[in-house]
């Protein structure tokens, strides 16, 4: 079967590699319809990464239909359409309890690679993957790749929204105008904000930000962007930010435009390790966030509101490529040319 390979920076290729099989109990293999490129995949693609050159792929988004079952795999069977979160809780221990699957704590391996392949192995499948009613072959195009953002973008979007505790009536900022920031516009929206404020200084995703539901767009880039969100809230500062980067300008951002008490919910993966503390301590500011709950989201509000049709997060996917070309669906998002990048392994 084909699989994408990390070949060096700047360079993803493909191999022709043995399929995966069942190693433990509770491996699940699946036949992959749709899967894409992260943002988080371009880290080692653009060399800030210490990835090994000609290793495995870092893709973690899938949506598939299942070919085989470990022995104790009880919730699906063979030919059930599913979807592969980035995640892999087990449902039954504190962190899932709690509706924290991302960290689960009962596994090491809690997170996807691998995944840009036309087969996958996905370990603990028990509670993590999420059973999508019928087959692939019964939705629109569009659905589809709405259901491929459930496996992280549009969950980590929620994540954000969820831990900074956006509720009715609160007054929202957005950092990264990338498919996670755009997901958590439309989160922020569902659970009630009365304003969002998306900061993006490039048009064609400030559009989509508005026809998700962002009410104000801030083009600025540091303290200006800071300055420019005062002035929106009357030199409040907002309830609550969506911090969907991971950098240090992005966070110093997100601790200048709170008001004292807001809470901001960090989903971007952090690359820099530097934070200074100081501010949030006189702010009063909480700081939250991680791993996204995939599979707790999807179960009890995300995938229900895909199928109902009241969002359409797989909009995020403004290119489309084939298995084979993607070294030029990792380039379309280096180069800023897609939002996100579809992969289809039989295109």
């Amino acid at each position: 079967m084909k699989t994408a390979i990390f070949e060096k920076a700047g360079q993803v290729g493909i191999k022709d590699v043995p399929m995966p099989k069942i190693e433990k109990d509770d491996d699940v293999i699946i036949k992959v319809v749709r899967t894409c490129v992260c943002g988080s995949d371009l880290w080692a693609y653009r060399g800030l990464d210490n990835a090994p050159e000609n290793s495995e792929n870092s893709g973690h988004e899938a949506i598939g239909v299942v070919t085989e079952v470990g022995s104790a795999i009880t919730t699906v069977v063979p030919g059930d359409f599913v979807i592969a979160p980035f995640t892999h809780g087990c449902g039954y221990c504190a962190a899932c309890r709690a509706g924290f699957d991302g960290i689960c704590q009962s596994h090491t391996d809690n997170f996807s690679t691998g995944d840009q392949a036309e087969y996958i192995r996905f370990q603990h499948g028990e509670w993590a993957l999420i059973k999508i009613p019928g087959k692939p072959e019964d939705y629109s195009d569009g659905m589809l790749n709405s259901l491929l953002t459930l496996a992280d973008v549009m969950a980590t979007g929620y994540h954000a929204a969820r831990v900074s505790n956006v509720h009715e009536g609160s007054t929202v900022a957005v950092i990264g105008d990338g498919a996670v920031g755009l997901c958590g516009v439309i989160a922020a929206q569902m659970r009630g904000a009365k304003r969002i404020i998306m900061m993006s200084h490039h048009e064609d995703r400030a559009q989509m930000a508005r026809e998700f539901g962002a009410t104000d767009i801030v083009a600025e880039r540091g303290d200006d962007a800071v300055a420019k969100v005062k002035e929106l809230t009357n030199n409040a500062g907002v309830d609550a930010v969506l911090e969907c980067v991971g950098s240090e300008s992005s966070n110093d951002e997100a601790m200048k435009m709170v008001r004292p008490g807001a809470i901001i919910g960090r989903v971007g993966l952090p690359h820099e390790p530097k934070m200074d503390m100081a501010q949030s301590f006189y702010n009063n500011t909480i700081i939250a966030g991680g791993p996204a709950s995939v599979t707790t989201y999807d179960k009890n509000v995300l995938l229900k509101a895909v199928l109902d049709g009241d969002i359409h997060p797989g909009k995020v996917f403004t290119k489309r490529f084939s298995l084979d070309n993607i070294d030029a669906a990792y380039k379309s998002m280096a180069n800023r040319e897609a939002i996100k990048a579809l992969v289809i392994p039989e295109d």
